[in-house]
């Protein structure tokens, strides 16, 4: 670990990010699977019970459950819900969003993952809300290189979402550090100036997860202590992938390809690893 400004980040050997590997790879297997699944009639139970049978029968543990009293596997967050929704009985429609986020254990280590995605036929605006969304975060893993900064990650998020428009990013939830705990040291904003906080190294293993509003980027709590909305009643998406630098590039560790498909498209280098 080192330390600074008082914040301890843990640094992994290469056998720990192989086990984040290994976790990262059931938590996107998990996230394919439960994209095949969303459809109109669905409920959010239905959901979170697949994604629980898949993560246990891959011999991994559900990071969400039970986790400071959260009761399900995955957080289930529909249109104006922008993150930890519980799942429940309600029933997906068409013409819905659902942000569907997921996390599993292998071996002591955590992967974390996120996506977002339309029910049966979706308003055009909203495909723009989650392509903006995910474009972002794709913008985010490629600036995690080591000798970087941590503040390139959020100043590549945030450029990439105010060149496309009005969107709101939300600010109070941000991105962490990632390993023995599922939320470490040190927070990842999805804004900021570039070239500050802490150089990136071998090892640091983020989670990066940018929350984008089609309004103002104001959230609000419900009643359930979990589920934050947006305070104007539009809609949000939410993407996020565990990635840790190498000296090839990023390794996006809950991509099932490692991240190498989106960073080339990028013009970015992605670690070798796969």
């Amino acid at each position: 670990m080192f330390r600074r400004q008082e914040r301890m980040i843990q640094i992994k050997s290469d056998d720990e990010i192989a086990t984040m590997r290994a976790a990262g790879l059931v938590v996107g297997r998990t996230l394919e699977l439960l994209r095949g699944e969303v459809r109109p009639g669905v409920s959010t139970a239905e959901l979170d019970a697949i994604a629980e049978a898949a993560i246990r029968d891959a011999g991994a543990t559900p990071s969400f459950k039970g986790y400071h009293g959260f009761p399900a596997t995955i957080c289930a967050s529909v249109n104006d819900e922008i993150v930890h929704g519980i799942p429940g009985p309600r029933v997906l429609e068409d013409g819905d969003i659902i942000s569907l986020d997921c996390g599993a254990i292998v071996d002591g280590y955590h992967g974390d993952a996120a996506i977002t995605v339309g029910v049966g036929t979706v308003a055009p605006e909203l495909v723009e809300l989650m392509e903006v969304c995910e474009d972002a975060m794709w913008q985010g893993l490629a600036a995690v290189r080591i000798g970087g900064r941590l503040s390139d990650i959020g100043h590549a998020i945030e450029t990439s979402i105010t060149g496309r428009g009005g969107y709101g990013i939300v600010e109070e939830y941000t991105g962490h550090g990632i390993g023995t705990e599922m939320h470490q040291d040190p927070n990842v904003p999805n804004y900021g100036r570039p070239g500050r906080g802490p150089r990136l190294q071998r090892g640091v293993a983020l989670a990066i997860e940018p929350m984008v509003t089609q309004g103002d980027r104001a959230t609000r709590l419900l009643g359930d202590d979990w589920t934050v909305v947006t305070a104007d009643g539009l809609w949000a998406a939410h993407f996020e992938h565990t990635v840790t630098p190498t000296e090839d590039g990023p390794w996006v560790l809950t991509a099932l390809d490692g991240g190498a498909a989106r960073l080339a498209a990028l013009g970015a280098r992605a670690s070798a690893a796969g």
